[in-house]
């Protein structure tokens, strides 16, 4: 994070998050280091899946190639409002972001005021595509404090080539709008992230990405490994250059993930994913919610957070992470942001 982005988040703390915070951190150590499951606290940060439908068809994307094994739908507000309702004394940081576009949700940004007015931290990632005039003001005012916007390539013949049906003008236009609105009503936040997915076609535009973001005034670039579910022989969306890829070529020419798969996992300490209809998940790496930790339509948040399935997953990462799946295709610990 940025010292920007750091002292929005720290502007969010009370004391009764801080001993949250103390006391999350305190049980993820113990169990790394004892290799003995002991959880105490409740998340630090939480992802909500606004929807999981989307405009464009980007390949390695479960909603681009609508193969979703789970249904897809839209949030309900009351829903959401009754999680945030009560996480809001310990919840530091929201991601509005799973699976989808979030601007397809009517209730999205209905939903970010909300939480805003909760004093949490929101951020959200989208395509830009729905930042029309409108949008863009209603974002600034709902209270949004940072939004990623995906820009995988400076020229439309490259961006098409991961953003099936995407068009670049508009995303351009969409940033240009959110800063606008920024100028417009004085406001400090969304703080403007653009981010650039590095694959084989656009690895060529790196140095060209950085420059318009400068042009155009986003708060930063960060660029991003692309995950691809068959990359052991390769895939023509690994990039050539080994440093934007979160695969590693070996001697004998196949392809491996450059994380170690320690037997650790901080996310199943500080935070979870809850899909559009309620399903409580580990992680984002789960896109077909395939490990259902519980259903926050049927029992409290912290019946689900403290259950026995929870407690059961947390210990199979303690015994052997490489056993699990979603862990199978990690990022953690192979990204390359900008400096």
């Amino acid at each position: 994070m940025s010292w920007r982005e750091n002292r929005g988040v720290f502007g969010k703390l009370t004391a009764k998050k801080v001993g949250n915070a103390i006391r999350v951190f305190s049980s993820y150590h113990y169990s790394r280091l004892t290799k003995s499951n002991r959880h105490k606290g409740m998340p630090l940060s939480l992802n909500f899946e606004p929807t999981t439908s989307c405009n464009l068809r980007c390949p390695e994307c479960p909603s681009g190639l609508r193969s979703f094994t789970r249904p897809t739908g839209m949030l309900e507000q009351k829903a959401f409002q009754r999680t945030i309702d009560e996480l809001q004394s310990t919840l530091i940081y929201l991601t509005f972001y799973f699976q989808g576009e979030p601007y397809l949700n009517p209730a999205f940004l209905d939903m970010v005021k909300y939480a805003a007015k909760k004093n949490i931290y929101t951020f959200t990632s989208t395509n830009a595509h729905y930042l029309d005039e409108e949008n863009a003001k209603r974002t600034v005012e709902s209270g949004l404090d940072k939004l990623i916007i995906s820009i995988d390539g400076t020229t439309q013949e490259v961006y098409e080539q991961y953003r099936v049906g995407g068009k670049l003008d508009k995303v351009i236009e969409g940033t240009k709008n959110i800063l606008k609105w920024k100028r417009e009503l004085k406001s400090k936040t969304p703080y403007v992230v653009f981010q650039f997915l590095v694959v084989r076609p656009n690895e060529h535009q790196v140095k060209d990405a950085e420059k318009m973001a400068v042009e155009l005034g986003v708060d930063e670039i960060k660029f991003k490994t692309a995950q691809v579910y068959d990359f052991e022989n390769g895939n023509s969306l690994i990039p050539e250059n080994e440093k934007y890829s979160r695969y590693k070529k070996g001697a004998d020419g196949k392809f491996s993930l450059k994380n170690k798969l320690l037997n650790q996992c901080w996310r199943m300490w500080s935070g979870c994913v809850i899909t559009w209809d309620g399903i409580v998940v580990p992680c984002c790496f789960d896109k077909d919610a395939q490990h259902k930790l519980g259903d926050v339509k049927l029992s409290s948040f912290k019946e689900v957070w403290g259950g026995a399935l929870y407690d059961k997953f947390r210990s199979s990462i303690l015994r052997s992470r490489k056993e699990i799946d979603i862990c199978q295709n990690c990022s953690e610990g192979t990204e390359v942001w900008s400096e």
